[in-house]
């Protein structure tokens, strides 16, 4: 199966988490590739990065190294959309998920979408608690977790400047924490 590489390593800030890769983002070879998404705009709106970043292959080493983010996703099997992923999908990756996420020991795992997170906490942790945007009350590991609207085309409930937002909430909320140290 070809699917999107994981940014991952240790010393993190953030682990960016998305629900899965798209098709068009494996053909890319990076991750919110489909030119529909919001991804890119919010994220070099919000102050997360130091510096605007060009989306492309190259971005996540660049995010990797000078900005400390990394990226990788509940599941790994790339879909047109999430529509597509079935249980067993989740049975098998998101433990694994924790099982990065955990090895990483970054501050804050970053879910795109209640969807993601739910999935994530449904079949990594058999739990299934009320959600809602934001800073999160449960940890894994040593990673606070906080939730924003899913970027995706198909997610047009949000805006791009109600997902901005949110990013730049994520961003005020990682300089609380890495500032706390």
């Amino acid at each position: 199966m070809q699917t999107l590489d994981d940014y991952l390593g240790p010393g993190l800030a953030i682990v960016s988490i998305g629900l899965n890769p798209s098709v068009n983002s494996v053909r890319a070879g990076y991750y919110f590739a489909t030119p529909q998404n919001r991804f890119w705009r919010a994220f070099n709106a919000s102050g997360l990065p130091a510096q605007p970043v060009q989306p492309g292959p190259e971005a996540h080493g660049v995010l990797l190294a000078r900005d400390r983010i990394g990226f990788t996703d509940v599941v790994k099997r790339p879909t047109p959309g999430g529509a597509q992923l079935r249980a067993a999908d989740f049975r098998q990756w998101a433990p694994q998920l924790r099982d990065r996420l955990l090895e990483c020991g970054s501050p804050i795992a970053w879910f795109h979408g209640l969807q993601a997170y739910r999935a994530y906490l449904r079949y990594a942790e058999n739990r299934t608690p009320q959600l809602d945007w934001g800073l999160q009350a449960h940890r894994i590991g040593a990673s606070s977790v906080f939730v924003t609207p899913n970027p995706s085309p198909a997610n047009a409930a949000y805006s791009l400047q109600t997902i901005t937002d949110w990013y730049r909430e994520l961003a005020q909320w990682r300089e609380r924490l890495l500032a706390d140290g």
